[in-house]
This record gives C-alpha cells, sequence and structure tokens, in this order.
C-alpha cells in the first residue's frame, strides 16, 4: 500500500462538511486531498481561498484542475496507480469539480472520496465514475 493511500484510507468515515479539511471532523473532497497532501509531503504549497458549493460553475473556469496542474504531476487516464489523483467533471458541460484517490486499480479499482451527503468512503470506481474522470495526477516526488 502506498502511503498516499494508507493515508487517505485513514479519513474514511469523516464526515462531509464543505471546506472543512480535519480528520475525524469533516471534510470536502479537497479537504481530504490536502488533509492527505499534510500527511505526506507536509505543508500545503499555497493557500486555498474560500469557496462555495458551485465555484467556478457560472464562469465555466477549470481552477482545480490549474491548481492541480501546479502542484500534481499531470498523467495519461490510462495509466492508473493505487495513490493517484482522480479529477472528475460530475455533469457535461461543468466544470472538473469532484476529487478522489486511487485505492486500488484494475478490475476491482476503488477511489477513496467525500461528497455532500457521505462520510469519506471508498468506492468501486465502476463506469460510471470513470466515465467522469477528465484528468489522473501523482503526487510529486520528495524533494
Amino acid at each position: 500500500m502506498t502511503p498516499v493511500v494508507e493515508a487517505a484510507r485513514s479519513w474514511i468515515g469523516t464526515p462531509y462538511r464543505h471546506q472543512a479539511r480535519c480528520k475525524g471532523a469533516g471534510c470536502d473532497c479537497l479537504g481530504l486531498l490536502l488533509g492527505v497532501w499534510r500527511e505526506v509531503r507536509g505543508d500545503l504549497p499555497e493557500d486555498v481561498p474560500a469557496y462555495s458549493m458551485d465555484w467556478s460553475e457560472p464562469q465555466g473556469d477549470e481552477r482545480l484542475w490549474r491548481a492541480a496542474r501546479r502542484w500534481l504531476i499531470e498523467k495519461p487516464k490510462d495509466q492508473g496507480r493505487p495513490g493517484d489523483v482522480l479529477l472528475f467533471r460530475m455533469r457535461a458541460g461543468g466544470v472538473a469539480k469532484h476529487l478522489g484517490i486511487a485505492g486500488r486499480v484494475g478490475a476491482n479499482a476503488t477511489f477513496i472520496h467525500a461528497y455532500s451527503g457521505h462520510a469519506v468512503a471508498e468506492s468501486p470506481l465502476s463506469t460510471p465514475w470513470r466515465r467522469r474522470i477528465v484528468a489522473r495526477f501523482e503526487f510529486p516526488k520528495e524533494g
């Protein structure tokens, strides 16, 4: 198991709370990623401004995708490994604004994520979820 997957799984059961990032108390999908980053990499690379539930949607601004490209390493969507960060577009024409962390790859692929109304969970990366992936990233190496 990779350190990223181990850290992400330690958040399972944390309740969903918009804009939160506190293991056991609450987080959203970005808060989960930020918490895992702190556990495996240390300090966050930049401050995260407040955001609404529909952030970037009215403007069609891919803010989350740009931020991921600044701090993570983008890779082909079909070259998955456990610990990869997955970016999802939840509806056609919408901005990509949901994140998850690959738990397992292959025939029984899973991902760890937080979403409204649910605690952090490891879910099957089913066909409907796979179709929503727009980008795949890995954490940068140490250094």
